[in-house]
């Protein structure tokens, strides 16, 4: 009969099994300290890379890991790594906010010349989007969007330009209704747009395939609810992929791993911010803040990059 659940450990106790395992904890206080404020699982993702790989029978190595950890770990050395993650997802928002809010304008400014309650009139986006019926969910896509939309309004209410409007008015705008959407919502109403108007917008980021640019948009969205919430980035396997660009540089990424978006997002704020700093941060906090470690467990190589990105003409 298995157990319910774990037992509770205390701070103490998670730094004895820790150190049983081979964890070198150089600093007993501090140990203690960042298990009392990040947690014991929460910095188990900084460490899993940190434990030896488990042998099979067949004298191959597996991708499954050992609880012991490889000869040379340090406590400080998941310490830096999770520094290192946290100025990362930092500097990812920081470039994702400003692509959100720059598509935001191009969307309602495009539709919006059209009609001012653009984003609820079906008739202004793909018959896919704004008239197919999605069987599970018996609604259109646009109609399952506009749910998800009134209700930010309604948690919006107290807001004063929301309720600035609807005092006066039945609906927002669409250049007032941006400012409710999130990142998803952006992205949904974006690859539902009809196919020109898609390219339109696409092209002022030299992207020549608006659905590619959606594609684009949906990965960065998963980019964003990770460093959004705080989860380990710097080597998350991003699932629902983009396709790569043309070009020759492109080609020798992987866009299963996080440096690919950020190459994205140098992309995008080459057009929005051209005098922006953002990617000469970028290679600062690789060159300085990635953690020197005494084994083999990570390198920045699990990050995505590649030996010779920095001589790419996309980065200062």
């Amino acid at each position: 009969m298995t157990a319910q659940v774990k037992p509770w450990k205390s701070i103490d106790a998670q730094l004895e099994i820790l150190r049983t395992r081979g964890l070198q904890i150089e600093d007993n206080d501090r140990a203690k300290r960042y298990l009392t404020r990040l947690g014991y699982y929460r910095l188990g993702g900084y460490w899993y890379p940190f434990r030896q790989f488990l042998n099979v029978e067949n004298g191959q190595t597996a991708e499954l890991r050992h609880d012991d950890f490889m000869e040379g770990s340090r406590f400080g050395n998941l310490v830096d790594l999770y520094v290192f993650d946290k100025k990362l997802r930092l500097l990812a928002l920081d470039a994702l906010e400003r692509i959100e809010m720059a598509l935001r304008v191009d969307v309602a400014h495009l539709l919006g010349e059209r009609d001012a309650l653009a984003h609820e009139n079906a008739d202004c986006f793909h018959g896919n989007f704004g008239k197919k019926i999605n069987q599970k969910f018996g609604k259109t896509g646009h109609q399952i969007w506009l749910e998800k939309y009134q209700q930010q309004v309604r948690r919006a209410g107290r807001t004063p330009f929301v309720s600035h409007h609807l005092g006066k008015y039945d609906s927002l705008p669409i250049w007032a209704a941006i400012e409710v959407w999130d990142f998803g919502m952006l992205s949904t109403l974006y690859e539902g747009m009809k196919y020109n108007d898609k390219k339109r917008i696409a092209l002022k980021y030299n992207v020549a395939d608006g659905n590619k640019l959606a594609k684009y948009l949906r990965s960065l969205n998963f980019i964003r609810n990770v460093s959004a919430h705080h989860a380990r980035l710097w080597n998350v396997n991003v699932v629902d992929r983009s396709p790569l660009p043309q070009g020759q540089y492109w080609q020798q990424l992987n866009n299963a791993r996080p440096f690919f978006y950020f190459c994205l997002m140098q992309m995008f704020l080459r057009v929005i911010s051209p005098t922006s700093t953002w990617g000469q941060r970028l290679i600062t906090l690789l060159n300085e803040d990635f953690p020197v470690v005494d084994c083999d467990a990570i390198n920045v190589g699990d990050f995505g990059v590649v030996g010779d990105w920095r001589s790419w003409e996309l980065w200062p």
